[in-house]
């Protein structure tokens, strides 16, 4: 069933690409929120932007296990992808943040990222000798708060993507390999990615426990400082799967490295988290997938990724 709601999730997400008002807001917000994205005046000491952590040549996320905001301060888990995020039910990891709008001024006031309290943010702007003039023919309005995280928003709901892969999808037998081919497969059977990675964006947008928590190595408790329900003990946010191959490190904790780190892990968990507390189902048993499986995987990833990336 999960297979087929992947096909129609894929094809619907197809037609949504090849329709401009996927992105449900004007070229004026999008340029807007694309300049604010790369401008260092949203942060504390004006050294850092949205870009330096969601670098666009990474897929808008970052090669780091976790990014570095401003004075050298460390965050605590991985910088997610801005891309594709427009059909996305919950933002972060821990799924704090309801709308792009929403997720859009946190990074700007967290003590450990920018460390911008968001109203000193909109008083820059509004002292800035162009961004009123940008607000007024973006909104009809200055900047504010509100205004702020539209832009912010209108310009990650342009960053939808298409891959080798949607291609192959909508009948071009030549789109992929052969191996990646048999890769997809071992997604939607046997490796049972695709319990969890469906849609369009090849996420169900749920939340899972992957078994990357216990409380001594893998501490961090996810959806459950949010929601202080302990069935979420150690659950995050299924990420879309699309432009994978460049976004390393991964998890959460971008603790692996490698593509094929995260794909022996799933195959056999208990090898490096042996301790897991509240670990899903679906990872209760060993894949046993073999070596030519587990390579053909890979390949099926790699088809992911954007075409503006493969040049």
């Amino acid at each position: 069933m999960r297979t087929l709601v992947c096909l129609l999730g894929i094809l619907g997400g197809l037609l949504l690409f090849g329709n401009t008002t996927y992105r449900r807001t004007d070229a004026a917000a999008v340029q807007l929120g694309r300049r604010l994205f790369m401008d260092s005046i949203l942060s504390e000491d004006y050294s850092l932007s949205c870009a330096s952590c969601h670098r666009p040549e990474f897929a808008f996320a970052d090669t780091s296990a976790v990014s570095v905001g401003v004075h050298g301060r460390k965050g605590v888990r991985n910088t997610p992808t801005a891309m594709n995020v427009t059909e996305r039910l919950a933002l972060f990891w821990d799924g704090r943040a309801a709308t792009l709008e929403e997720q859009a001024l946190m990074p700007i006031a967290n003590p450990v990222e920018m460390n911008l309290p968001v109203d000193s943010a909109v008083a820059r702007l509004q002292r800035h000798t162009e961004y009123p003039d940008l607000f007024m023919q973006a909104f009809g309005e200055l900047p504010s708060a509100a205004t702020l995280g539209r832009a912010l928003a209108a310009f990650q709901r342009s960053l939808e993507t298409s891959s080798p892969y949607d291609r192959f999808m909508m009948g071009d037998s030549g789109a992929i390999s052969e191996s990646a081919k048999r890769g997809l497969l071992v997604f939607n059977e046997k490796g049972l990615c695709v319990e969890c990675h469906f849609s369009g964006d090849l996420t169900g947008d749920e939340f899972r426990n992957i078994g990357l928590f216990d409380g001594q190595r893998f501490y961090d408790t996810g959806r459950f400082a949010i929601t202080q329900d302990s069935a979420d003990l150690g659950k995050f946010k299924t990420p879309s799967l699309r432009n994978v191959a460049i976004t390393a490190p991964y998890m959460h904790d971008g603790s692996f490295r490698t593509l094929r780190e995260v794909i022996d892990y799933y195959d056999r968990p208990d090898d490096i988290a042996p301790l897991h507390i509240n670990r899903d189902t679906l990872l209760r048993r060993p894949l046993q997938l073999t070596e030519q499986e587990k390579q053909d995987l890979e390949a099926f990833l790699r088809t992911l990724t954007a075409s503006q990336f493969l040049k």
